[in-house]
């Protein structure tokens, strides 16, 4: 029986004077007692508990997991004892070459099955004789042995004078025999009881080597697709899930023959690859549009499956890599790691790279022009300064630099470019377009040249080459620096060196980022030989950066990972080796920091005479041609005429670019700096020169003083 709790409340606060106090009572009831819960209710919640526990389902997983082994590989003992004694195994890829359309081959199989038919047909005809020959044969084989024996007992009774040596053959074999059979009594008992199990064990084995078992029963690793190797049957039932009706059904036509469509699966670097031939009624375009969905169905993400087109009919190609191999890192590149590394422009490649196979990636850069663009910090100056640093360790290349975004990139080239603007004002854009048409001056002056003259390589490199098309700036005559209509200064500059700069090694090189119609027009995107793209937001912007061909034969810098895939190229090229039937190759290029690239150029111009660098071009000034001679000399003790006028004419084309060997006489004569013979070649000294100048100079300050 229940008591009630009496509480008395008192009120703290002190009461006024005057008045009673006044205390309360309540009666507050007992609360009343929880619910017995039922065994069975806490009996289910236990096992329940129990059930649902990880150490319960995982040991629960690994028993039908094993066991399924035993059973699945039973199955496939079976199908593989049944393909061995009948024909199915001709009928199924009878089956799949008809449904693939290729009745070539169907004949051929349907050749192999008849084949097989009259084969077995001779052996069972065979066996009607086999037991009464089998007879003659045992006794035969008897008699003789027996005989043998007696002789082997003659020859011994012979040799040893004892009649009784002739049965002792006879008798030693008859004794092996009971031995035998006394061995096989002791043995068979165990064996019979042993047996089932190890026929048992050699099942689960051919199971778990083919993970004979259901999905759910799996190791979390290969349910989750990690790790898992890519088999034919994977790729065929990637395709078959795929979405495509008429594939689909094609495949369930050709049975458990699928992988028909299949050619070998091959290692290709980090990766496999394999060639699949796509039914009658399936198109390449089909299996292209779907690459994400294939890839899914092969346990990869996008990035890690790559189709391109062979030259095979009504084939595509699937390079699949291995599960994160493409987020590890390649190494570094051979030009940090070789200090003894040198370049040949005319027959050398760059070590650009690897490609997706892992093999090295050389690229080729006698007489092509180049263009790398993809969308902004994915990589785009440092791949495209590799190649520069690579081209430098070659002495006799020249550059001319304009890097519009003037943040330092290439600022290692001080001393090694003869002209390097950094900048991305509209007057940083304006000299960079008087530059390459101080260029396009020097290519006409080598075009004017006696046939056969060979010219060093000199190579017009412009980073961030959109900000140029985008200037709005006009000179005096209302000519635009940027655009690209027929009186845009830089679009007709790159114009002509496109049109006729390779045939006298005058190349020109561009990085942009973004591409779109007006920062990247069309006849300059297709005025370059070497075309290779990062990752790029649109499809149109791929087509834009490698043309059609590419974009239509697999290339897709579209999808690219931006910020995930930096330095990951799409390369469309003559350059470059690309495997046969494809139209691009992607290449993943080493990293190179500043710091590293500072160290390559100085080894570069330890090559080198000295570079005077020019950080302006000169416009409308008063000419000091002697002082200008010292100039271009730099650090070099003595230099060939030839030589000084070339960098007189890229110092300043207006003032030096008509110069002859004639003008360069006339202004050094009687100064004591003229040219003379050195080796057989004509030379300017430096000191000479310097000692004209300061005897120059000292004159003029007396006659001033005067």
């Amino acid at each position: 029986m229940s008591e009630n709790v009496v509480h008395l409340h008192k009120n703290p606060d002190p009461p006024a004077a005057g008045t009673a106090t006044v205390t309360t009572l309540s009666v507050v009831p007992e609360p009343a007692a929880a619910p017995v819960v039922p065994l069975w209710v806490r009996s289910g919640r236990a096992v329940r508990r129990i059930a649902t526990d990880e150490r319960t389902t995982t040991a629960a997983r690994a028993i039908a997991r094993h066991s399924m082994y035993v059973f699945g590989g039973g199955r496939i003992v079976a199908r593989r004892t049944w393909d061995g004694r009948t024909g199915s195994r001709y009928e199924r890829m009878l089956r799949a070459a008809e449904a693939a359309g290729n009745y070539e081959v169907a004949q051929e199989w349907e050749e192999r099955l008849q084949r097989f038919r009259d084969a077995r047909h001779r052996r069972r005809m065979d066996l009607l004789h086999s037991p009464v020959d089998a007879a003659k044969g045992a006794l035969v084989g008897t008699g003789m042995g027996i005989g043998t024996l007696v002789a082997l007992g003659i020859v011994m009774a012979i040799n040893n004078g004892n009649v009784t040596d002739v049965i002792t053959p006879l008798a030693a074999t008859i004794e092996f025999i009971g031995l035998l059979i006394r061995i096989v009594q002791v043995v068979w008992g165990p064996a019979l009881t042993i047996g089932p199990f190890l026929a048992l064990l050699a099942l689960w084995a051919v199971g778990r080597k083919q993970q004979a078992a259901p999905n759910w029963a799996l190791p979390a690793n290969i349910r989750n697709g990690e790790g898992e190797p890519i088999t034919p049957s994977i790729v065929v039932k990637a395709l078959r899930d795929l979405g495509v009706p008429a594939l689909r059904n094609a495949i369930k036509e050709m049975g458990d023959a699928g992988a028909a469509m299949l050619g070998p699966i091959t290692i290709a670097g980090c990766g496999v690859e394999v060639d699949v031939t796509l039914p009658s009624g399936v198109s390449t375009i089909e299996v292209q549009n779907k690459r994400r969905k294939l890839a899914e169905n092969l346990t990869r993400h996008e990035h890690e499956v790559f189709i391109t087109i062979p030259q095979a009919a009504r084939t595509v190609r699937l390079w699949i890599a291995d599960s994160g191999a493409l987020d590890e890192p390649i190494g570094p590149s051979p030009l940090v790691t070789d200090e003894t590394m040198t370049a040949d422009y005319t027959k050398g490649r760059a070590p650009w790279g690897k490609d997706l196979r892992g093999d090295a990636a050389a690229l080729s850069l006698y007489q092509r022009h180049l263009l790398i663009t993809g969308l902004s910090n994915q990589g785009k100056t440092v791949a495209l300064r590799s190649l520069a640093l690579w081209v430098a360790l070659d002495r006799s290349v020249q550059f001319l630099m304009g890097d519009l975004k003037g943040v330092g990139d290439w600022g290692m080239f001080d001393g090694l470019a003869t002209t390097l603007i950094q900048g991305p004002t509209d007057e940083h854009v304006i000299q960079v377009t008087e530059m390459v048409e101080g260029a396009v001056e020097e290519m006409n002056r080598r075009i004017q040249a006696p046939p056969g003259t060979v010219f060093p390589a000199l190579i017009v490199l412009v980073d961030e080459a959109q900000v140029a098309f985008m200037c709005p700036a006009k000179d005096d005559e209302k000519r635009p620096y940027g655009g690209s209509k027929a009186n845009s200064r830089y679009f007709m500059a790159v114009r002509k060196i496109h049109n006729q700069g390779r045939a006298v090694n005058v190349l020109m090189w561009q990085g942009t980022q973004d591409p779109t119609n007006e920062n990247l027009p069309k006849l300059v995107r297709e005025g370059a030989h070497t075309r290779a793209s990062l990752a790029l937001g649109t499809e149109s912007q791929a087509r834009m950066a490698l043309g059609d061909k590419a974009v239509d034969g697999g290339a897709a810098p579209n999808l690219l990972r931006p910020g995930l895939d930096q330095g990951t190229l799409v390369v469309a090229s003559s350059g470059i080796d690309i495997p046969q039937g494809q139209s691009s190759i992607t290449v993943r290029t080493h990293y190179i920091d500043d710091d590293a690239a500072e160290a390559i150029t100085e080894r570069a111009k330890a090559l080198r005479d000295g570079v005077t660098t020019l950080h302006a071009i000169e416009r409308g000034e008063e000419r000091d041609p002697l002082a200008d001679i010292a100039a271009v000399l730099g650090t070099s003790p003595r230099l060939l005429t030839q030589d000084v006028l070339k960098r007189l004419a890229a110092l300043n084309a207006d003032a030096y670019g008509k110069w002859s060997f004639v003008d360069l006489k006339r202004v050094l004569d009687g100064t004591g700096a003229e040219p003379y013979k050195s080796d057989g070649r004509m030379v300017i000294a430096a000191d000479r020169l310097a000692r004209a100048l300061a005897n120059r100079d000292g004159e003029g300050s007396a006659s001033a003083s005067e």
